[in-house]
């Protein structure tokens, strides 16, 4: 494609406005903490102007989704936005009933394309320079959250989103550190997100220097440590558990990872005997040790436990809720805002029971399989192209498809993290990897310089030879 082309200077505005899009997804809880609590609410959707932007500029590209992903989450959103008013309309004014719908169109749609265009117009040099800049944050996000874990409760670097009420804590009187999110919960998506990042560095020499993956590396340890939550811990552990497939489909990674154990080893000896990890590291067992206690189950059980539960609630809510639901939005915490006045669950706090008791028996139940049948067949891409020996989709997808899966959408950080590492997961199938690849397992040159075969099924049909989409043309 022709660099001074109008398509191609389209493409470039859509990738600098995807970066507008990750820098406000890091700095939002910052800017409703600390700089302008007044308008936390408001702050909830400053990422929409970025992204009707983004499906302008797409448009403009020619990188805008048409496939049947998109369709059908399309009609979803129609259908299930004129449900509500049909539902609504008696009771509420139509102010209110155009708020309410609209927050839940912004929560459960209107961000979701936006993963097919990062699949569409980002290269993997693209990828790896966020993978940078998210392995180089995590460094002066970790200081931040040491502070926080040392302050007490209701300290200034402790505040909360809007700056009413205290950080939630964990144990022995510390807060679940959440660097500069709103919630702890945007740490533990950046984290899987760094030790993603990480873990394919690792496996593949010559992508980030090494006093780059050591410094992020002793940072991901403390950070993890101080932040009070078993839910950061798991989301790194999920991650590196992912290594599972890899040892399956590509078996000669087997002798790097035993190379780098020692190295790994040794880093985490000297983390280990730092005071503030010992420090982070007696809070967050003793927080285990807690809710073992309580429950009587064990972390993994607790874990597995809390994803069953969520699929036994949703069809228990599913013989209770309405054919057509309450009305999109309402179970979120803003559409509660806008009604009462006050940020509550006026339905219920699991992903899956809000969006029947929200859309009904028959959308709800729709717009959950589509969220679902899209990670299968994002995990299913993942493998084949591992098999090709890219391993990056693959760690990105264990970072992210948890929230994809059944992610809270109606928190916003939620929302941006799993379109961010989703898109993030395709972007880095449009160049093959061959790290681990024998010589005669290597593609052709002709499909080193195209996106891979898995991922043009998984976007629209590729363009003509007159508009390729390798790297070499972007």
């Amino acid at each position: 494609m022709n660099p001074s082309s109008p398509e191609e200077r389209a493409r470039r505005i859509v990738r600098a406005l995807i970066w507008t899009y990750f820098v406000l997804l890091i700095i939002e809880g910052a800017l409703r903490k600390w700089v302008v609590p007044g308008l936390s609410n408001p702050l909830l959707v400053v990422r929409d102007p970025v992204a009707l932007a983004i499906y302008f500029f797409s448009l403009r590209a020619g990188v805008f989704p048409r496939g049947p992903w998109f369709v059908l989450l399309l009609l979803l959103g129609i259908m299930c936005s004129i449900c509500t008013f049909i539902t609504l309309d008696p009771y509420l004014p139509t102010k209110q009933i155009t708020l309410v719908c609209g927050y839940g169109i912004h929560a459960n749609f209107f961000h979701l394309p936006l993963i097919f265009v990062m699949g569409k117009v980002m290269r993997l040099e693209d990828v790896r320079r966020f993978g940078w800049w998210i392995l180089i944050l995590i460094i002066p996000m970790t200081f931040l959250m040491i502070a926080q874990f040392r302050a007490s409760p209701d300290s200034l670097i402790n505040s909360t989103a809007g700056g009413e009420g205290e950080m939630m804590q964990t144990a022995l009187g510390k807060v679940r550190t959440a660097g500069p999110f709103s919630f702890v919960i945007g740490v533990v998506l950046y984290f899987a997100l760094a030790t993603a990042f990480l873990m394919w560095a690792i496996l593949k020499n010559g992508v980030y220097k090494n006093w780059l993956l050591i410094a992020s590396g002793i940072a991901l340890l403390i950070g993890t440590a101080v932040s009070g939550s078993r839910s950061a811990v798991a989301s790194c552990a999920l991650v590196i558990a992912f290594l599972f497939f890899v040892f399956i489909y590509r078996r000669d990674a087997v002798t790097r990872v035993g190379q780098i154990l020692l190295a790994v080893v040794v880093v985490g000896f000297i983390v280990s005997r730092t005071p503030i990890f010992k420090e982070g590291l007696n809070v967050m067992t003793t927080r285990f040790n807690e809710v073992a206690e309580q429950t009587n189950e064990s972390v993994a059980r607790g874990i597995i436990g809390r994803v069953f539960s969520e699929i036994t609630d949703a069809a228990y809510v599913w013989t209770k809720s309405p054919w057509w639901g309450y009305g999109l939005g309402i179970g979120t915490n803003a559409g509660a805002n806008i009604l009462t006045g006050h940020s509550v669950f006026l339905l219920t706090e699991g992903e899956w029971s809000r969006i029947e008791l929200e859309s009904g028996r028959v959308l709800g139940v729709a717009y959950i399989l589509w969220r679902v049948a899209l990670t299968g067949y994002i995990f299913v891409l993942c493998i084949r192209v591992l098999k090709l020996g890219n391993l990056l989709p693959l760690f990105l997808f264990s970072a992210g498809f948890v929230s994809m899966f059944n992610g809270q959408f109606g928190q916003p950080t939620i929302l941006g993290f799993a379109v961010i590492t989703l898109g993030l997961t395709l972007a880095a199938m449009n160049s093959p990897e061959t790290d681990f690849l024998a010589p005669e397992e290597t593609p052709s040159p002709q499909r080193a310089t195209r996106r891979s075969v898995y991922a043009e099924r998984l976007h629209d049909p590729a363009p003509g030879p007159t508009a390729l989409n390798g790297s070499s043309d972007r």
